[in-house]
């Protein structure tokens, strides 16, 4: 008798359990993607020229060394086709890009002999993000990727950039489906060459913080598109010494408004980390407090595919440090 008992309170303790369990949420990590090739360390700058591969080997030290390295799905990006970059650059502009010669294509963009494969291969990093997230292997990626995008024009190289990575992501995803897409960019400087290629286009929404006036001119709160695409161009410039309590104003109480009124497929995301007070071409003084809320309010925005492709960002401790810090925030 007193087994029988016993073995009732067993039963009922673990369907007491089982009914517990279902009661709990337990939190499930975001399949992560981390997009990344040694090809990027072959586009070259001269010795003393910020952009230089050592940005990427900190990023990769720092992941490596942290408990997250194993959690991120490693894929390798593809090289982007040429008709790829021509969604959002000129024809012509590409074929100079192939016979230019190594050297100064702009007074801070230098090409290399193995420049030109690293640029194809960092916009076809975005685009294999795209991929990934439209098979559902992924939900969310990060894109460490170089030469930078964000300032090169249709048919201009600039700032350290050759293609514009984020911008032929975003004609990418529109052939893959995603309808509209919502760009983000907080690097400090202003994406003119992105905003550029958007300006008539009513299917993207560009928004960005930037420090302002700063590198190149561009990005004044009167610049909010053209034509058909007047009102889908949204700038927040900031001052020099802007810090957290601005930044998480704006990514807290602007941003996700306007998120959730432009109803996007996807977000794509111009990371800059050139915000942080210990980098020397910046006057903003973001820690990593603003940049965990920057993030994290990012993804709180909508639930679509988040893809965040690196762009500036030159103090290696404080690059590597935000990296981490905006994985940890991805996978969560």
């Amino acid at each position: 008798m007193g087994f029988k008992i016993g073995a009732a309170i067993i039963t009922e303790q673990r369907e007491m359990r089982k009914e517990f369990l279902k009661s709990v949420r337990i939190p499930v990590m975001k399949k992560v993607g981390f997009i990344y090739d040694d090809v990027f360390l072959r586009h070259e700058t001269p010795r003393w020229h910020p952009e230089c591969k050592e940005r990427l080997i900190a990023i990769i030290d720092t992941l490596k060394s942290s408990e997250i390295w194993d959690k991120l799905i490693h894929i390798k990006p593809r090289k982007a086709e040429f008709n790829e970059i021509e969604a959002v650059h000129k024809h012509e502009y590409i074929e100079r890009i192939k016979k230019t010669e190594p050297g100064y294509i702009d007074p801070d963009t230098y090409l290399s002999e193995n420049s030109l494969e690293a640029a194809l291969y960092a916009a076809g990093a975005v685009i294999e993000a795209i991929d990934r997230c439209k098979n559902k292997e992924i939900e969310r990626a990060f894109c460490a990727i170089r030469p930078p995008g964000h300032h090169a024009e249709a048919g201009k190289a600039m700032g350290f950039c050759i293609f514009n990575n984020v911008a032929v992501g975003a004609r990418y995803a529109q052939k893959r489906g995603y309808k509209k897409i919502f760009i983000i960019d907080f690097d400090v400087h202003h994406g003119n060459g992105t905003q550029h290629m958007f300006d008539e286009d009513d299917s993207v929404f560009y928004f960005s913080t930037h420090e302002y006036p700063h590198y190149p001119g561009t990005g004044s709160n009167s610049e909010r598109g053209k034509d058909k695409g007047e009102g889908y161009t949204y700038n927040v410039p900031l001052n020099s010494g802007s810090g957290n309590k601005d930044y998480l104003h704006i990514y807290q109480d602007m941003l996700p408004d306007i998120v959730r009124r432009f109803t996007p497929d996807i977000i794509i995301v111009s990371a800059g980390y050139d915000i942080r007070t210990e980098d020397h071409l910046s006057g903003i003084r973001v820690s990593d407090e603003g940049i965990r809320g920057i993030v994290k309010s990012i993804l709180s925005c909508a639930a679509v595919p988040v893809i965040f492709a690196l762009e500036g960002g030159y103090d290696l401790q404080a690059l590597g440090k935000s990296v981490l810090l905006t994985i940890k925030e991805m996978l969560a």
